[in-house]
């Protein structure tokens, strides 16, 4: 059996060869990677020391990262293996030894109907041109993989558009075709995502990307760059979209919300919220994915401060193209993509879980009273 080699590029090609999404690299375990959302260590390899976690983390960075990790004790970075993947890297100290969490990405981008976009909601989604629009779900539920998606089909099928993104490193590396494209990193093209994103709006943009909105002046700079005739297109670790207005408008303070919510009720266009779910057959994982386009009665209930009823209006604007997480969870069980087993954690609606329960598990009869065990 060929030894186990203890070197960056070799372990980053082995976790690509063996269809890993993530691998990790921390002292007291061997190299660990998550392949179909489970974790596990890679085939041979040897539990690292705290020398060893250090090394192949160190091999990430140059003086200059060095120098900034050292400082801050935490850091985001990528890196390029010409013809194999993109690696996005995060490097952090445990207990005094150093670790990183990589997150591997596809040279190649998908494009939506790979990923199972339904046609007419991608339709939907590539019409608009004003607005904002957000992605959203728990880390590594492929946000951004998603996004690169639509991105791309709108850079292969036109019309031209100017595309700014502002990311936390760049991830996926977008080669023009009918777009022109302008990839700019926090720390090394912007200062801060508040910073790109204010620049974006003197860059002539048609779309602008934000990697994520993770804080208060990012949020009102995105609302104010939708507002104005842009179209914003972003990620928040939120799990559905009443959660998502939540979760914006509670980001701000209380004597602005109201001015918020009118804001945010004009310029949210839609929100696409997914989970990734194991495939029954082991190959991979497949999204389930809630969807929102914002109609007039939405606007209504973000304006009145009643997105707790955001639900009921997706689930009855099925003819405007709007999905329950419930509905596509329950449209993977019955194709047979995904397990109910899988499934069964991931429902909202405990009715909708019980009568497909009903449907895949036959209950055994209770034994009468007195009866004796054969």
């Amino acid at each position: 059996m060929t030894p186990f080699v203890l070197e960056r590029d070799a372990i980053l090609r082995g976790a690509v060869g063996l269809g890993a999404s993530d691998l990790i690299l921390t002292a007291g375990h061997p190299p660990m990677v998550t392949i179909s959302g489970a974790l596990r260590p890679m085939p041979g390899a040897p539990v690292l020391t705290p020398a060893d976690s250090r090394s192949l983390s160190e091999s990430f960075l140059t003086p200059a990262l060095h120098e900034k990790f050292t400082r801050d004790l935490e850091l985001d970075t990528r890196y390029e293996l010409p013809g194999v993947a993109n690696f996005r890297v995060n490097l952090y100290v445990q207990r005094g030894a150093w670790g990183c969490a990589v997150r591997i990405v596809p040279l190649t981008i998908p494009l939506p109907g790979e990923l199972g976009i339904a046609p007419h909601v991608l339709s939907r989604v590539l019409a608009l041109t004003r607005g904002l629009v957000l992605v959203t779900g728990p880390t590594g539920a492929g946000k951004s993989t998603t996004i690169a998606s639509i991105l791309e089909q709108i850079n292969q099928t036109g019309p031209a558009r100017h595309i700014v993104t502002v990311e936390d490193p760049i991830e996926f590396m977008f080669r023009s075709k009918t777009a022109v494209f302008d990839q700019r990193e926090v720390g090394v093209d912007t200062r801060s995502y508040a910073r790109g994103l204010k620049g974006a709006l003197r860059q002539l943009p048609h779309i602008i990307f934000v990697g994520e909105m993770r804080d208060l002046t990012s949020m009102a700079i995105a609302l104010t760059a939708a507002e104005t005739g842009n179209l914003v297109i972003s990620t928040m670790a939120t799990q559905s979209a009443s959660q998502t207005v939540t979760r914006i408008i509670d980001s701000f303070p209380p004597h602005q919300q109201s001015q918020v919510r009118a804001q945010l009720s004009l310029t949210l266009r839609a929100v696409i919220s997914q989970v990734l779910l194991p495939r029954a057959d082991g190959k991979g994982r497949v999204a389930a994915r809630e969807i929102m386009f914002v109609n007039q009665a939405i606007q209504n209930l973000i304006r009145e401060d009643k997105g707790h009823q955001i639900p009921n209006v997706i689930a009855t604007s099925l003819r405007e193209d709007m999905v329950p997480l419930d509905e596509s969870i329950t449209e993977l069980v019955e194709r047979g993509t995904i397990a109910f087993e899988t499934a069964y954690p991931f429902f909202e609606d405990p009715e909708k879980r019980a009568l497909l329960q009903k449907r895949y598990y036959r209950i055994a009869a209770v034994p009468e009273t007195g009866a004796r065990p054969r």
